[in-house]
């Protein structure tokens, strides 16, 4: 199977000023599109060579899994905005959010704490388990919840090439900004 750049569901500018043009064409148009020549070149004649991108996220290991939860969590992540997004979600997140961590205000200052102190590159993550309780993660890396049987629900980027170009070394600026333009209906769909 060969992969292929996902298309962004909005255009280049469509995420200013959180999110500048010049940092999506680095982000989804060098970075993201990295990871998807490399996994092309990886797989070629491997057991990974047919299977889905989250097969091969749950299968692999080294650089063909790097590569593939990366795809992954780069095309989660750029799904989970939209202009003139941001608020707070409904129905059952909400409920789900609220029971958790008594309040939606409490679970941004716990996710943003979790994003900022993770240290070097990777990601935090909202998940839920086999039983629909929400947790926050932390994942060096590429790493990815699905290889733990989790369910993402929504996840910041905390490579520097999500944040620099915008940001600099202000990443607690940047996971600030992001919870402006989260595509609510998209996350509580994950739910």
């Amino acid at each position: 199977m060969k992969y292929e750049l996902p298309k962004l569901p909005y255009d280049v500018i469509a995420l200013e000023p959180v999110i500048s043009a010049r940092t999506i064409e680095f982000h989804h148009g060098k970075h993201h599109q990295a990871y998807v020549t490399n996994l092309n070149n990886l797989i070629p004649g491997t057991q990974f060579e047919t299977m889905s991108l989250e097969e091969i996220v749950r299968k692999s290991d080294g650089g063909i899994f790097n590569n593939a939860a990366q795809i992954w969590n780069h095309t989660f992540y750029f799904n989970s905005f939209k202009p003139h997004g941001g608020g707070i979600p409904a129905g059952k997140l909400l409920k789900a959010i609220d029971n958790t961590w008594g309040s939606f205000d409490l679970f941004k200052k716990e996710f943003n704490n979790a994003a900022t102190t993770l240290f070097g590159s990777g990601w935090a993550w909202l998940v839920k388990n086999e039983k629909g309780e929400l947790s926050i993660i932390k994942e060096s890396n590429a790493g990815n919840p699905l290889t733990k049987g989790l369910v993402p629900i929504l996840t910041f980027d905390v490579w520097e090439h999500a944040y620099y170009i915008d940001y600099q070394n202000r990443r607690a600026d940047y996971l600030v900004a992001l919870w402006d333009i989260i595509d609510w209906d998209t996350v509580s769909a994950r739910f």
